[in-house]
């Protein structure tokens, strides 16, 4: 299975940002260290970078299963990484049914920056 860069999880963690605590995030979700879903079965007080960043890891490994199961054509190394940091952020679902999905795949790569910004 391919995986991602180091460069992948260092931009999610740039984009997600680190917290100790339990917090709600944009979505309404709770979540805790960078960007972890708490699920119901869950329960954190605090959580700290090392115990955060294994969380990450596991994310990232279902957000790698995703985005190979939704792309259908070569992609580079950062092309792969944006797409599970994507998904990481927005999960698989939003992957699966994004005009972003549907512009990787159709190689219309000069589209899929916009998209990624929407």
């Amino acid at each position: 299975m391919r995986h991602v860069t180091q460069e992948g999880p260092d931009l999610i963690k740039r984009f997600e940002g680190f917290r100790s605590t339990v917090y709600i995030c944009p979505a309404g979700y709770p979540t805790i260290g960078y960007g972890h879903l708490v699920r119901d079965h869950e329960t954190f007080e605090t959580i700290s970078q090392e115990e955060a960043e294994a969380l990450l890891r596991i994310n990232v490994e279902s957000a790698e299963r995703a985005v190979l199961r939704l792309t259908k054509v070569p992609l580079t190394d950062g092309q792969f990484d944006a797409l599970v940091s994507f998904t990481y952020n927005l999960g698989s679902e939003a992957l699966q049914c994004s005009t972003l999905r549907r512009k990787v795949n159709c190689q219309t790569h000069g589209e899929v920056p916009d998209q990624l910004m929407r």
